[in-house]
């Protein structure tokens, strides 16, 4: 696992590359510490979660699933998954090739999906006898909608990056050689604005996947109050009537 900050971003990247970054125990521990790292930096503002090499991920290396005695053991797994849905500063995903199984979990995982136009994405599980367990059943419909998941599910076939795109899978298609520039440029301008609002937005976006509206609402309702006694607050409203950029701190 790498780790890496650009100014604001973190840039989170699977290296395993020789393995189409297939997810090992001990990459999962890392992913953990590097979400973990990432949250705790007052200065990190937005993470970016990529794979190195031609893939974005394969998700979990199926011979590490050999390892596990009993089914038991896999349901108290750590997860890789866990790991970026509990990151509190926004995610972007910027995949790159393939973003299979657990490799689609982990970008649905994410708050925005910036893909190559060369992207591919699927839930082969079902082609091995298996459910995918890291979200895709959950996070995959909200998203696209019940039958452009269930088909993606029950199929197991991959989807190419413009028919990601037109299901809502993907946020935004980018050239192979504009990638990078692309999901970084979308992550500066989402850590260009005042982090305790930004992780409130993101805190009351994945609220609204698990609660109804009222309760939403109510949620939303409080987290408004917590931003308009910040200071960060202030100094936006300071700044948009001083007609410039604001300085946002954190606080």
């Amino acid at each position: 696992m790498l780790y890496e900050r650009r100014d604001a971003v973190a840039v989170i990247t699977l290296s395993r590359p020789e393995k189409a970054n297939a997810m090992t125990q001990a990459m999962t521990e890392e992913l953990h510490e590097a979400c973990r790292r990432a949250d705790a930096d007052r200065e990190v503002r937005a993470v970016v979660l990529t794979g190195e090499g031609r893939h974005f991920s394969a998700g979990s290396d199926l011979s590490s699933l050999e390892l596990l005695d009993a089914p038991w053991d896999y349901r108290n797994r750590v997860d890789y998954c866990d790991a970026v849905l509990a990151l509190r500063t926004p995610a972007v995903a910027m995949i790159n090739g393939a973003a299979f199984g657990g490799g689609l979990e982990m970008a649905l995982s994410c708050d925005i999906r910036v893909a190559s136009t060369g992207a591919r994405f699927a839930a082969p599980e079902v082609k091995l006898g298996w459910v995918g367990g890291g979200g895709a059943s959950q996070l995959l419909p909200r998203l696209c909608g019940y039958g452009n998941a269930a088909t993606m599910l029950l199929t197991g076939d991959p989807v190419d990056a413009a028919e990601a795109y037109r299901i809502g899978l993907v946020q935004v298609l980018a050239d192979p050689d504009e990638l990078e520039r692309t999901a970084l440029e979308l992550a500066t301008r989402v850590a260009a604005n005042a982090p305790i609002a930004t992780q409130a937005a993101k805190a009351a976006l994945r609220r609204s996947l698990s609660v109804g509206i009222e309760a939403g609402m109510d949620y939303e309702n409080e987290l408004i109050t917590v931003c308009l006694g910040t200071r960060d607050r202030h100094e936006g409203t300071r700044a948009f009537f001083e007609k410039r950029p604001p300085v946002f701190e954190g606080r």
